[in-house]
């Protein structure tokens, strides 16, 4: 984040002079300073997204596939009969049935009591009700609020209360997560509570809870608790098009506006204080991918996440293009299997889902199964920065040749940055792209000047694609969002990247997460360096940037996932401590791990401190969040108590 007053002005005078170094893309000029503009063309869509649905969607792609979801079974929200795209097996909608849905939706939560304005909060995987809701309230300007499935009950009341969700939809259960009884045995007013009438002491503004229970999972807790507030999902749909509720959904529907919040989106809160995104307009975001209306686009991931609701879903539907749930929640096996079946085109996820998916083709063809990945060429890894060998072996085995990488965030509607098919395979292995459209990005120093090209600085973003605020927090807002003297609003995103001369981006992680590796100095020398206020007193100190370092280790074939953290050190202030997912049946030594670590980059960056996991009382897996990113305030935490025992301590250093 930026240090001084000095950071606006800086950014503002640069700003007026960046005709010089404006990245055109056409241009061959290179770039000299930290500084890139997108292209204006094509132009920024005006219509709202149910606008666009119905004018650009629905009318040239009525009969094409839709949503395609293989653990649903059909017709399984009642209603008319349909044709289910000639479909026995499974729920298979064209565009056209999936538009009846969302109108019997958006009638029903009329129906319900939902007003403008509303939040309605939905926890569950990957179904078509969630497809449904994520329309039908955009359409009589509902807002959606998703919640992570992965929280605790604490964390669950905490979101509802700071963002006022007063409408709750949720799935019986998740994984080891029962909600129903999570929620009964908490909060006793749900037992007895009339529909529509819920007044519960710890969560005011809630009224209604919304089971959508089409496997049945959920009846057995429901009679054995006396549940009687929660409403099933199937009964609040509005089939017939002649009521009232019809005539006030197309009275919203045309008093929509585009810079309205349609979305709250928690941040995935890699800090443990996830905060809450604001969204508008995604319209130009969701056109970031390489599909058409021939496409199938494979969710690996639970809908929560934003790029999964911007990237997965909206991105093909926007597209006219099908998008297939193998399962309600990540799972390999499924995935593998709805790749094949549904010859999918395209398949999202962040580093950790397509690791699971990859490892599950490689099992199956060691067991000589023929496993037909053929139709697959393109997609998105994102969410957390994807290792170089992993991006290779996707492209080889899995014929993913036109596979992206980007770069955003919640923030951002998520991406910023991009690489494309065209882009020589180097830069889409070792960087994010270049700038989006009608986006402009700027590295910062501590003191906000724009860095040259090649040094690290801050990321900041500008542009449409920037949230309209945390959700009732101007102190959070005003810290992460400024203006400078031109009145460009610039989100200050924490992140720490290098641009190169032709305009791409490598992000080199989190400047938290930095590792400043100094010289000697004492342990209260570096104590002091994190006084508030304080001046830096390392000196001869080196930026070690964790992401170079992870990929100099997961470049070895016998690691599968590695992270690397700062250590306190007290000749060095820090060094870099790795903490290593072995892939099976392998022998890799500390030693090993680090004499490549030193060979492939330097030996300031080679580990002093290794960590295999389920070793040495290490856990059996690395900290995530249920978006796939590695928590590194916890590692930090992990790495302190291991050194505590002098565990894991190799070389010199």
């Amino acid at each position: 984040m930026l240090r001084n007053r000095n950071t606006l002005r800086s950014l503002a005078s640069r700003s007026s002079s960046r005709q010089n170094y404006v990245n055109k893309f056409n241009s061959s000029r290179l770039l000299t300073t930290s500084y890139v503009e997108g292209p204006l063309e094509p132009p920024l869509s005006t219509k709202t997204l149910p606008q666009f649905f119905n004018t650009e969607i629905l009318e040239p792609h009525s009969s094409r596939p839709a949503l395609i979801a293989r653990q649903e079974r059909p017709r399984a929200h009642g209603g008319p009969a349909s044709r289910n795209l000639g479909v026995t097996s499974h729920l298979a909608w064209d565009f056209a049935e999936f538009d009846r849905h969302i109108g019997a939706l958006a009638r029903g939560l009329l129906g319900m009591g939902v007003q403008k304005g509303d939040r309605v909060g939905v926890i569950m995987g990957n179904n078509s009700a969630y497809a449904t809701l994520q329309w039908a309230c955009a359409n009589i300007g509902a807002i959606l609020v998703t919640l992570n499935p992965a929280y605790r009950l604490t964390e669950l009341a905490g979101t509802l209360n700071a963002v006022g969700v007063k409408h709750l939809f949720i799935a019986p259960r998740l994984r080891s997560s029962n909600y129903i009884r999570t929620l009964a045995e908490a909060f006793v007013e749900i037992r007895n509570a009339q529909p529509g009438e819920l007044q519960i002491q710890d969560l005011p503004e809630l009224r209604n809870i919304i089971l959508v229970d089409n496997a049945e999972e959920g009846r057995d807790d429901i009679a054995k608790l006396k549940i009687r507030s929660m409403v099933d999902w199937r009964e609040i749909l509005m089939w017939r098009e002649d009521v009232h509720e019809a005539k006030l959904h197309r009275k919203l529907y045309e008093g929509l506006h585009r810079d309205e919040v349609i979305n709250l989106q928690f941040t995935s809160g890699t800090t443990g204080l996830p905060k809450a995104v604001s969204a508008t307009s995604l319209l130009c975001s969701t056109a970031l991918i390489s599909v058409s209306p021939l496409s199938s686009l494979c969710k690996t991931f639970i809908c929560f996440y934003y790029i999964r609701l911007v990237l997965g879903n909206l991105a093909a539907w926007t597209h006219g293009a099908c998008i297939v749930y193998p399962s309600p929640s990540y799972d390999p096996p499924s995935i593998v299997d709805a790749v094949v079946a549904e010859k999918c085109t395209a398949l999202h996820g962040v580093p950790t889902h397509f690791l699971g998916v990859l490892a599950e083709v490689e099992a199956r063809n060691a067991e000589g199964q023929t496993v037909d990945t053929s139709s697959l060429r393109t997609g998105i890894a994102a969410g957390s920065p994807i290792p170089i060998d992993l991006m290779k072996s996707l492209i080889e085995k899995m014929n993913l040749t036109e596979l992206t990488n980007a770069y955003g965030m919640t923030e951002t509607s998520p991406v910023s940055f991009q690489t494309t098919p065209d882009d020589p395979l180097i830069k889409r292995v070792e960087t994010v792209g270049k700038v989006q459209r009608h986006v402009k990005a700027t590295l910062i120093d501590p003191q906000g000047n724009i860095v040259p090209v090649g040094k690290p600085g801050e990321i900041c973003v500008a542009g449409y694609l920037l949230q309209k605020g945390y959700w009732n927090d101007e102190e959070q807002t005003k810290s992460a969002m400024k203006r400078d003297e031109n009145g460009t609003l610039w989100m200050h995103t924490g992140d720490e990247g290098i641009l190169d001369e032709e305009g791409y981006l490598r992000v080199v992680g989190r400047m938290k997460d930095i590792i400043i590796r100094g010289g000697e100095v004492s342990l209260q020398a570096f104590r002091n360096k994190y006084r508030e206020n304080s001046p830096t007193i390392l000196f001869q100190s080196k930026n070690l940037f964790p992401v170079q370092i992870e990929n100099a280790m997961t470049a070895h074939p016998e690691i599968r996932e590695a992270a690397a953290v700062a250590v306190p050190d007290d000749k060095y202030g820090e060094v870099v401590g790795a903490w290593v997912v072995r892939e099976p049946h392998t022998t890799i030594t500390r030693e090993e791990l680090r004499q490549r670590v030193a060979r492939d980059i330097n030996p300031q960056n080679a580990p002093a401190w290794v960590w295999f996991m389920n070793e040495d009382g290490a856990p059996e897996e690395l900290p995530k969040t249920a978006s796939g990113k590695v928590m590194k305030h916890i590692l930090r935490k992990w790495s302190r108590d291991m050194v505590a025992k002098m565990l894991g301590r190799v070389g010199k250093h």
